[in-house]
């Protein structure tokens, strides 16, 4: 009682210098006015998948990393506190993996998004490369970066993602057999951790944390800004299309083409189960497909598959990318004259989802719920995936795209926190491909309503724990899992790895609590735990409240201080 009358003399203390101060640390609703309130919490509660609504206690629109800095220094350190805290980018999760149940929630695109592009001279050792803020989207460094001509190599397929968020998770696209996944293109971050530390860190310094972040589902610390890899970029880009009518046909044709990594610069492929789909994956290609294919056999439903693949317009000197993609064509085995090219710039390739966008929120197809799953496959077990896939869907009524294109082992690095299926080994030695397939499906409430919704996602699960079992091998990508024993699963021999990176970085479990991965811990139990080692229990425990209640004025004081770099916290209930 006595302590809990000392905190409140403390945070009327802390008030009353806060309103004769010119550094607003703590605003409530009627400082932002109605709707500017509903519109963070609502944003903080959602998320592309629109499945899972998890609303938080707290938002904080930071203006800098050191204000993330010292938010969380302080819910680390804090005996009593239970707050968990997630790190929000675009909102792209499907699963409220970026949300914060009575937690905080940090909305990165408040921090100024300055982006610096260095272009290497030519007599300049060393490479090109951007330095970009976390809450920066792929698209905007896009349009920095070709300013000076320059652009990073590896890709998402849609641009309007946060660089930190897709970093936390790997970032995949068809350059990936290429250059590798996006986490395989980072040369330096700054990163806070779940400690509050401030850290910057690469290959070379603080090493641990670069490659725990990378892919590390944001288990280990908030990406403030990355130094991002960059190329010469073409003006043009011939784009390629090509139909299938089997399926081994078609993924030999996708393993021909990755073999040719100095020819090929974008591999990817899909799917076509019903005239629905052929149609909305054609809406970015600018040009007629004169592909009528038949979707109704007398005995089962006919599907298709198709191969999309891009060539820069520089290619090699003296050789034309009209030249290059014939040479390509020739050895591959489409349907005959089923194979459609157009040229279209840098730019709009890369951005070619986004008018795919544009046509759903025209038909009000965008904000509704997506039950996606993302596996990656073995080669050796994608023959089964796809027939275990199509037993559990109904090809003629799927709404949205299945992707499936090949990626190579060999460009991810290992020490990342990516979970790639185990690699099989045969007389060749290690297999190499992995494919990765997403089905993006939309449940339209027009016509899925609550139990369509709950029986795609029933389905999913059934696909997700076949694939992972047994002789396919599969691991899920952009992962979701009801259970600590299921992320053990998913992680494997890497698990150990993980929980002593978790324990280094992030040991209260403080960050990113919609993983549902690790739980909360107090810090008074982490200080017991460890004082049982050296037994020191009696000494540590009875000075708890001392620490805490100085932490605490210590914390708002340095709030109070930041007049150049205020926090806004808005809140309708502090979090404890």
């Amino acid at each position: 009682m006595e302590f809990a009358l000392f905190c409140t003399k403390v945070n009327i203390l802390i008030l009353i210098l806060a309103l004769c101060s010119p550094c607003k640390f703590i605003q409530s609703p009627m400082d932002y006015g109605p709707s500017n309130l509903l519109e963070t919490k609502s944003s903080a509660s959602l998320d592309f998948g629109r499945i899972v609504f998890n609303s938080p206690s707290a938002v904080l629109r930071p203006q800098s990393p050191r204000d993330i800095s010292l938010l969380l220094t302080f819910h680390s350190a804090s005996s009593f506190s239970k707050v968990a805290v997630a790190a929000r980018g675009a909102g792209h999760s499907i699963y409220g993996q970026a949300q914060a149940i009575d937690g905080i929630v940090i909305e990165m695109d408040s921090i100024p998004s300055d982006i610096y592009v260095h272009k290497k001279r030519d007599d300049e050792s060393g490479v090109s490369y951007a330095d970009v803020g976390g809450g920066v989207l792929w698209v905007e460094l896009l349009e920095e970066s070709l300013k000076l001509g320059l652009a990073p190599r590896s890709w998402t397929d849609y641009l309007y993602l946060s660089i930190g968020g897709t970093l936390s998770n790997g970032g995949i696209s068809g350059q990936t057999f290429k250059y590798g996944p996006q986490i395989s293109n980072v040369l330096q971050l700054d990163v806070v951790t779940g400690k509050g530390d401030l850290i910057t860190c690469s290959p070379t310094s603080s090493s641990e944390l670069f490659y725990a972040v990378l892919g590390g589902l944001g288990q280990f610390g908030i990406i403030t800004r990355a130094r991002i890899l960059l190329q010469d970029a073409p003006q043009k880009v011939k784009w390629i299309r090509a139909f299938y009518d089997d399926f081994d046909t078609f993924t030999g044709d996708q393993e021909l083409l990755v073999s040719m990594p100095e020819l090929v610069d974008y591999v990817e492929g899909f799917i076509v189960p019903n005239e629905q789909s052929l149609l909305s994956t054609s809406v970015a290609f600018p040009a007629h497909l004169g592909f009528m294919p038949d979707f109704h056999h007398v005995s089962s439903a006919k599907v298709y598959y198709c191969i999309e693949f891009a060539v820069h317009d520089f290619q090699a000197e003296g050789t034309s990318a009209e030249q290059v993609v014939e040479k390509i064509s020739k050895q591959m085995s489409y349907m005959p004259s089923l194979v459609y090219s157009v040229e279209v710039s840098y730019f709009d390739f890369l951005n070619r989802v986004r008018m795919e966008e544009m046509n759903l929120r025209s038909r009000g197809l965008w904000e509704i719920p997506h039950p996606w799953l993302n596996m990656f496959v073995p080669k050796s077990g994608i023959k089964e995936f796809k027939d275990l896939l199509l037993e559990n869907i109904s090809p003629n009524d799927f709404e949205g795209p299945i992707l499936i294109y090949p990626l190579l082992r060999d460009k991810w690095d290992a020490n990342t926190s990516v979970a790639l299926p185990d690699a099989p080994t045969g007389g060749d030695g290690v297999e190499q491909v992995v494919y990765i397939v997403g089905m993006l499906r939309s449940a339209n409430p027009a016509s899925c309503a609550a139990g369509c919704l709950d029986d795609i996602l029933r389905r999913n699960r059934q696909i997700a724990e076949a694939a992972s079992a047994g002789r396919i091998g599969g691991k899920q990508y952009l992962a979701h899992h009801p259970s600590l024993l299921h992320w053990r699963d998913h992680f494997g021999r890497h698990w150990n790895r993980f929980a002593a990176r978790k324990n280094l970085f992030d040991p209260l479990g403080v960050l990113a609590p919609g993983q549902g991965i690790f739980p909360r811990v107090h810090a008074s139990a982490l200080m017991y735990m460890r004082s049982q080692d050296k037994g020191q229990s009696r000494l540590l425990l009875p000075k708890r409240n001392i620490f805490y209640g100085s932490l605490c004025v210590s914390y708002n004081l340095q709030l109070l201080l930041s007049v150049s770099s205020p926090v806004v916290l808005t809140s309708t209930t502090l979090p404890p």
